[in-house]
């Protein structure tokens, strides 16, 4: 299964070292939106989107990139991200625009992996940051374990 991870993660690189993990697990190489041409996106039998979460959104440099895809029927892509807070109501709504755009290509989401973030964005860099530390190692494990069920998951299809 020849994988690709598109990634735009800066600040304290979160989303990265997730990235990171799942690309170890699935075998994927890892490229940033702007190393990567939609076109090529077609040579992929599946395709992972994630980002840090700003505004209850990924990061627009991502969803700029997604609006460029071109028709990528039933094409199988995961969608993930860091974020200062959790959950599965706020992960749904963290992952909405993307999710919708991707759709609108004609992806089918097959997994979605978040997890909390070390945030010093805005008033937070005065107190020292939220989620000092994280990623940790539990997090680590739980996107190795994300990962290992989609590599499953779409192996026995």
């Amino acid at each position: 299964m020849k994988s690709l991870l598109v990634v735009q993660s800066y600040h304290h690189n979160n989303t990265e070292k997730i990235a990171i993990v799942i690309a170890r697990v699935l075998d994927s190489q890892i490229k940033t939106p702007k190393q990567t041409d939609p076109e090529e996106l077609h040579e992929y039998d599946l395709l992972g989107f994630g980002s840090g979460i700003d505004s209850d959104k990924h990061y627009q440099v991502l969803l700029d990139f997604a609006d460029k895809l071109p028709q990528l029927a039933d094409k199988n892509a995961i969608i993930f991200s860091t974020s200062g807070l959790t959950g599965e109501e706020k992960r749904a709504k963290d992952h909405s625009a993307l999710r919708e755009k991707l759709q609108s290509k004609g992806c089918r989401i097959v997994g979605e992996f978040q997890c909390r973030g070390f945030n010093t964005n805005s008033f937070l860099r005065f107190f020292g940051g939220m989620n000092k530390g994280r990623p940790n190692a539990e997090d680590h494990k739980r996107a190795e374990e994300f990962a290992q069920n989609l590599k499953q998951s779409l192996q026995l299809k």
